[in-house]
């Protein structure tokens, strides 16, 4: 499982020009699952999504978490974080995990109680509008329960 992290001071996903979600300052965190990725890797990277220190604190360091100061958190589903373009010019997906597990493991992420969270539409065509405070981009991933950051 891949994550994209991105502190944002807003951003919302668009489907078939309706907003089907929307957050002020917070987390806009991309989502993508590669084959054999289970419910371990996802509790793992919810956990480190909720507790990772990306805002700053009144010295201006970087100490505080999303659940410090109530910040919102907006997950758009997106299996082209698996992408591999090394050869050729059109990128390959087939470690990409299959749409209707993909689709299970997302809407267990979804589920889980661990904060509110606004998402994305799985397998949907989303228009994404977000402004980006930092700008501040951390990528974390886990594969077999484990995390790489």
């Amino acid at each position: 499982m891949k994550c994209i992290i991105q502190r944002v001071k807003s951003a919302s996903v668009n489907v078939d020009n309706k907003i089907v979600a929307q957050i002020e300052k917070g987390l806009l965190v991309y989502v993508g699952f590669l084959s054999g990725d289970t419910e371990k890797d996802v509790d793992l990277l919810l956990d480190r999504i909720e507790k990772i220190r990306i805002f700053e604190d009144e010295a201006g360091k970087l100490n505080l978490s999303m659940k410090d100061i109530g910040a919102e958190v907006l997950t758009v589903p997106n299996f082209t974080l698996y992408a591999n373009a090394f050869t050729g010019r059109r990128p390959s997906f087939t470690t990409a995990m299959p749409f209707e597990e993909g689709k299970r493991l997302y809407d267990y992420l979804i589920s889980k109680p661990l904060f509110d969270v606004q998402h994305g539409v799985f397998g949907a065509d989303m228009k994404i509008d977000s402004i980006c405070d930092g700008p501040i981009n951390i990528i974390i991933e886990s594969q077999g329960g484990k995390a790489k950051v």
